[in-house]
């Protein structure tokens, strides 16, 4: 009983640090890099799709992006699901090449990044204790019911604890590191 308990709390934290590395791979830096795109959604025979199931993304120097579309009549689309996404980028297009462009980051916007980079941490924190909350809650379930002993009941609270404190050390890493990323100039 404490081992699924524990396995599930794991399972769910891994899944939050997982949401979190998402998030702020959307967080862009100074540099270019093909999954700022990740989450641009193009228009394609009556669906939306990422852009890198109708196009190849590449980086063509540091600061620019290349989209080379597989269908010709895609470029238009694309172009204006770049500009609609609220990344603030401006595409350019040439003939059947999209260049993109990565802004200079000003002071400024490299402060509210991480303002943002900052919050998006704190909220897999939050996650990863409500986690624990949940993983506590059942083991007391089971104390309660008589089915574990006081001890594995503090046994089971600790490894939970174990797993909180992993996890938070974890999403500090994530956010260290992408503050260290934000700052590079």
């Amino acid at each position: 009983m404490l081992n699924e308990i524990t396995q599930d709390a794991d399972a769910r934290m891994k899944k939050s640090v997982e949401a979190l590395v998402d998030n702020l791979k959307k967080i862009r830096t100074g540099r270019a890099h093909p999954s700022i795109l990740d989450g641009v959604l193009v228009p394609y025979y009556g669906s939306d799709v990422p852009i890198t199931q109708v196009a190849n993304v590449s980086v063509e120097d540091a600061r620019t992006l290349s989209i080379s579309p597989w269908e010709k009549q895609m470029v238009g689309p694309i172009e204006k699901a770049i500009m609609k996404s609220d990344l603030g980028l401006n595409p350019a297009t040439a003939g059947e090449v999209i260049r993109v462009p990565m802004p200079a980051l000003t002071e400024e916007t490299r402060k509210g990044y991480i303002r943002q980079a900052r919050q998006e941490a704190e909220n897999g924190k939050v996650a990863i204790r409500n986690i624990r909350r949940d993983a506590n809650g059942d083991i007391k379930e089971l104390l309660k019911e008589k089915e574990i002993t006081e001890d594995e009941q503090r046994r089971g609270e600790d490894q939970i604890q174990k797993l909180t404190d992993k996890y938070v050390a974890e999403v500090d890493s994530l956010l260290e590191h992408k503050e260290k990323d934000l700052m590079e100039i």
